[in-house]
């Protein structure tokens, strides 16, 4: 009976090492300043696995969800970055997002995450 359960835990920890997964060095993706002339698309993923697609140029940003895109404009904030038109808000800091529809307490996409470059 020993025997067994000193084999047991030899397994259990063995299964345990296995199941680790190796680390991954993760590298943000920035955001390009609002003044960059040449168009970058980040594609962020969000809260519920949606995916936000964003080409930033020169002031503005074209935010697509669900095949619908809208053309935003970009508004200078304290701390962070916002960019809107008369229907949505693309508003964050750092690497995390939410898009909103003016007048619409609840959001249409949040806690997103930059997850690759697009273009």
């Amino acid at each position: 009976m020993r025997r067994l359960s000193i084999a047991a835990l030899v397994l259990a920890a063995s299964l345990g090492a296995c199941n680790k997964a190796p680390s991954v060095a993760w590298t943000p993706i920035a955001r390009p300043s609002p003044d960059d002339l040449v168009p970058m698309g980040i594609t962020y993923i969000c809260e519920g696995r949606k995916e936000v697609a964003v080409v930033y140029a020169k002031n503005r940003a074209s935010v697509t969800l669900d095949n619908k895109t809208w053309r935003a404009e970009y508004q200078p904030t304290g701390d962070g970055f916002r960019y809107a038109d008369a229907t949505i808000e693309w508003a964050g800091r750092d690497d995390l997002a939410t898009l909103r529809q003016n007048g619409n307490p609840r959001p249409l996409a949040f806690n997103c995450r930059p997850s690759r470059r697009t273009n």
